[in-house]
C-alpha cells in the first residue's frame, strides 16, 4: 500500500508540472487571450456651459393679514393651507357698533345739511335785505360767516361719515393677492385689534421666484458675455435641481441683479423667476440653481467613467486601431449628465476605456467591445 500512496504522489507531482509546462508554452505562443475591455467613442455634442449656485424659493407676494379695526372675531371663512383668490372674504369681525356709526354720521349729515340750507336762505334774504338798506352790512357779513360755516359742518359730517363707513368695511378682511394662506393666528372669538399682529399670511404660489448669490467674478464675466453678445438680452435662463437630485422640468429667466455687492460676502444677489404651476417650490425652500453662461456649442464629451486622476492629472485609455492601449493626457471642461467635455487630448471619434481599466496598461493590446448606448 505505501508504495502504491508513493506512485499515486509522483504521478501527480508529473501531472502538475505538465500542465505548467503547456501553460508557459501556450503563453509564448500568445494562445492566452487578451484582456477584455468595454470602449466608447469620443463623441461631439452641442454642449451649454453652465455654472453651478445654491439658490432658495422666495414667494412674489407675500402678505401678512392683519386687523385694522378692534372688535371679537364672528366668522373665520377658509381652511389653513388652501388657495385662496383675490377678494375672497377670510374673516369677518363683529359689525354692530360699526354700522351704528356709520347711521350716527349719517343723521349728523342730514343735520348739517339742514342748517347748511336755512344760512343760505338767511343769506340770499339778508343780500335782498341790504339792497333796500333795512338791514345794516353787518348783519350780512354775519350771515355769509353763518353759511360759510354750515358749509364746512356739512364737509366735516361727509367726511366723518365716509371714515364710519371705512371703518365698517374693515370688518370684512378679505385676501389682497391670489395665493396660498397659512395658520391662522386667531379662532372665532378672539378680540383682535391693529395691535395684535398677523391673523394669517398668504404666499403666492405661481409663478416663484428663486434667488442665489453670485460673485463679482461671475458677475463681470456675465456682463462681458452680455457686451459680446448681438441681441444684449440680460436675461439668463436657468434650471433647477431639486433636493431629491432631480432636474425641475420648468426653466426659468433671471429678471433682477442686486444694484450693490455684499461686504460680508463679496457677492451680488440674483433673483429669477420660475413657472410652478403645481406648487412643487415652496418658498424657503432650498435648490440647486444651474445657470446657462451662453449658446450652446460643439464641445467633445466622454463618459465620466473614462476619466481617472493621478498626480500628474486627468488622463484617459484609449484603443487605438492596433488595439493597443495607449495613455492620453486630457484637460476637462463642465459635466454633462454621465459624461464630461474634454477640451484637450481626444480627437473625436477615438475610442475610451470605459470598463476594465484597472486591469490594463499601457501598451498591451486588449479586446475592446462597445458599452451599450454606443
Amino acid at each position: 500500500m505505501a508504495n502504491l500512496s508513493g506512485s499515486l504522489s509522483k504521478k501527480a507531482a508529473l501531472g502538475t508540472l505538465v500542465f505548467l509546462m503547456c501553460r508557459s508554452i501556450a503563453a509564448a505562443q500568445g494562445v492566452v487571450p487578451p484582456p477584455a475591455v468595454s470602449v466608447a467613442p469620443v463623441v461631439s455634442r452641442q454642449v451649454t456651459e453652465t455654472a453651478d449656485f445654491v439658490g432658495r424659493i422666495v414667494a412674489v407676494d407675500k402678505v401678512d393679514i392683519v386687523a385694522r379695526v378692534s372688535g371679537f372675531i364672528e366668522e373665520r371663512n377658509f381652511t389653513e393651507g388652501q388657495q385662496v383668490k383675490a377678494g375672497d372674504l377670510l374673516f369677518r369681525i363683529e359689525q354692530a357698533t360699526y354700522k351704528a356709526a356709520v347711521d350716527q354720521q349719517r343723521a349728523n349729515l342730514a343735520r348739517a345739511k339742514a342748517t347748511q340750507t336755512n344760512t343760505a336762505l338767511q343769506l340770499e334774504r339778508g343780500k335782498e335785505l341790504i339792497a333796500n338798506r333795512t338791514i345794516p352790512q353787518s348783519t350780512l357779513d354775519q350771515r355769509a360767516a353763518d353759511d360759510a360755516a354750515a358749509k364746512a359742518d356739512v364737509m366735516q359730517a361727509q367726511a366723518l361719515l365716509e371714515q364710519a363707513e371705512i371703518n365698517l368695511g374693515y370688518t370684512e378682511i378679505r385676501s389682497p393677492i391670489d395665493g396660498k394662506i397659512g395658520l391662522a393666528s386667531f379662532t372665532v372669538g378672539n378680540l383682535v385689534a391693529p395691535t395684535s399682529g398677523t391673523l394669517a399670511r398668504i404666499v403666492s404660489q405661481d409663478p416663484i421666484y428663486v434667488t442665489f448669490q453670485a460673485s463679482e467674478r461671475d458677475v463681470l464675466a456675465y456682463k462681458r458675455r452680455l457686451a459680446e453678445s448681438a441681441d444684449k438680452n440680460p436675461h439668463v435662463t436657468i434650471h433647477l435641481k431639486l433636493p431629491d437630485g432631480t432636474i425641475y422640468e420648468q426653466p426659468g429667466i433671471t429678471n433682477f441683479l442686486d444694484v450693490q455687492v455684499d461686504p460680508n460676502t463679496d457677492t451680488q444677489i440674483v433673483r429669477a423667476q420660475v413657472p410652478n404651476p403645481d406648487g412643487r417650490l415652496v418658498p424657503g425652500g432650498v435648490v440647486g440653481v444651474v445657470v446657462e453662461r451662453g449658446p450652446p456649442q460643439a464641445a467633445l464629451v466622454v463618459p465620466q467613467a473614462a476619466v481617472q486622476l493621478d498626480q500628474a492629472g486627468r488622463y484617459v485609455l484609449i484603443v487605438d486601431e492596433a488595439k493597443k492601449v495607449e495613455l492620453r493626457r486630457v484637460t476637462t471642461g463642465v459635466e454633462e449628465g454621465r459624461d464630461v467635455v474634454v477640451t484637450e487630448g481626444l480627437k473625436e471619434g477615438e475610442l475610451v476605456i470605459v470598463e476594465g481599466v484597472q486591469k490594463v496598461r499601457p501598451g498591451q493590446i486588449v479586446t475592446a467591445s462597445m458599452v451599450p448606448g454606443n
